[in-house]
């Protein structure tokens, strides 16, 4: 017996009518997505070819630019390395000071009648200032004196006697206390004459204040009163005031740690030379010698005050006026020397460019010591090598030079009181003792030579 199978047909419920357009909305955001990152990427791909293309450019020109400056011949100043004695200084702000400074005023009272001196003029111990009017003075000399002479007379009238009586109290003509009452009358004419000659030293003494003089050498200020005026006794308004300029001090302060280094020196007898600079510290207008220090430092500021001296023969000091002062406390001798313009910095440290015999320029790392003006003390380079001046902007490791010579170039080394080396150099960078002194203590530590030097550094001169 055929048994027919009938295949019932399928028919899709809601559920699967629903899903079939969902699923070609997933599947064709898939596709959208995957297009997107593949363009994407072709994109980085893109850029990260042209940056390494542009890289690989610059990377060829700066190869290319640093072949050409060392096959260019750069021209520079130069100077040579010196054997010399250089000053350590310790500096420190300061202000002139005089020795003495008089503000006169009148002990008497009276009139003005005479002004012996001009605004600003330099007078001498004793000289005439100002003179007020001795008249009533005079005539109170003249009582005291008359006085005087009276009660001498009643002395001598009284000594008289007292020898006459002494010559009949003998013959014992007379009481004896006859003798010493008159014995006491010339003692209390005695006093009287004494009293008398103490009126007429004090009408003296009275008579002299009335005329002034300078006590001591020095200049005047400006004029305060004029001829007529007024004063009166022990006045506390000044007539004059008379400043002495020569010789005269300047008071300057440095840190306590420098205590150690100037005190032991003072203790021995050492004279340590001063220098004053002025308020630019560029320009030495005096040259002295330490005084003193101060006996106390100062907690507040950590400094300690110093008093040094100068004769100020061409009255260059003035006094109120700011000085940069530099007290030499060492000199090292027979130091390498050249001008601190040859010195040039990076990050291994200092530098100097060394000239070859090949007329080529080397990097010589150097380690750095004291700095006095323009001149600098190193160690890593020798005397009687050359060393460039100029031109760093353009040298580099290797460059070819040529040097200057038309200002042509002086080298020197100071003496043993801190002159220090003088160099000038060509028409760019001179050298000289005349500018800021101080104390490296903590020099720049000198590195191995970099191969890939900077071609222009910065901090150089030019």
């Amino acid at each position: 017996m055929d048994t027919t199978t009938t295949a019932r047909p399928t028919v899709d419920g809601p559920e699967t009518a629903q899903r079939s357009p969902h699923g070609s909305d997933l599947g064709a955001r898939k596709r959208r997505r995957l297009w997107i990152w593949l363009v994407l990427g072709v994109l980085i791909l893109a850029v990260a070819y042209w940056m390494y293309h542009q890289h690989q450019v610059s990377l060829a020109q700066a190869a290319a630019a640093k072949a050409a400056m060392r096959n260019l011949t750069v021209p520079i100043t130069t100077a040579t390395v010196s054997k010399g004695d250089i000053g350590v200084y310790v500096e420190g702000l300061g202000a002139v000071t005089p020795v003495a400074t008089a503000t006169i005023t009148s002990r008497v009272q009276g009139q003005i009648v005479a002004i012996h001196y001009r605004e600003g003029q330099m007078v001498k111990k004793g000289d005439a200032l100002i003179d007020i009017d001795p008249a009533p003075y005079e005539a109170a000399l003249t009582q005291a004196e008359g006085q005087l002479a009276h009660d001498e007379a009643l002395l001598s009238q009284a000594k008289i006697d007292l020898d006459r009586y002494q010559a009949a109290f003998s013959r014992n003509a007379i009481a004896q206390q006859q003798v010493y009452d008159q014995q006491q009358t010339v003692k209390q004419y005695e006093g009287t004459v004494k009293n008398d000659q103490g009126v007429v030293d004090n009408a003296k003494v009275n008579l002299s204040y009335c005329h002034i003089t300078a006590p001591f050498d020095g200049r005047v200020g400006l004029r305060l009163v004029d001829i007529g005026n007024i004063v009166q006794a022990n006045s506390t308004t000044a007539l004059v005031v008379v400043t002495q300029l020569q010789p005269i001090t300047v008071i300057f302060s440095i840190a306590e740690d420098y205590l150690g280094q100037i005190q032991p020196q003072l203790r021995q007898g050492h004279k340590l030379q001063l220098l004053a600079l002025d308020r630019t510290d560029e320009t030495q207008i005096a040259t002295g010698t330490l005084l003193t220090i101060d006996n106390v430092v100062d907690p507040t500021t950590g400094t300690f005050k110093l008093r040094g001296i100068f004769p100020n023969a061409d009255m260059s000091l003035f006094p109120q006026q700011f000085v940069n002062a530099k007290l030499l406390v060492n000199t090292l001798k027979d130091v390498n020397l050249l001008p601190s313009a040859a010195i040039q910095r990076n990050a291994q440290g200092a530098f100097v460019y060394v000239i070859k015999s090949d007329q080529t320029a080397s990097i010589q790392n150097v380690k750095v010591g004291v700095t006095d003006g323009d001149t600098t003390s190193v160690e890593g380079v020798g005397a009687g090598q050359t060393v460039a001046l100029s031109g760093f902007d353009k040298l580099q490791d290797g460059s070819k030079i040529a040097v200057r010579t038309g200002h042509g170039l002086g080298n020197g080394s100071g003496g043993n009181q801190g002159g220090g080396a003088g160099n000038g150099a060509g028409d760019t960078s001179g050298s000289g003792s005349g500018k800021r002194n101080r104390q490296s203590s903590a020099p720049a530590p000198a590195g191995s030579t970099p191969s890939n030097a900077p071609t222009s550094p910065k901090t150089g001169s030019n």
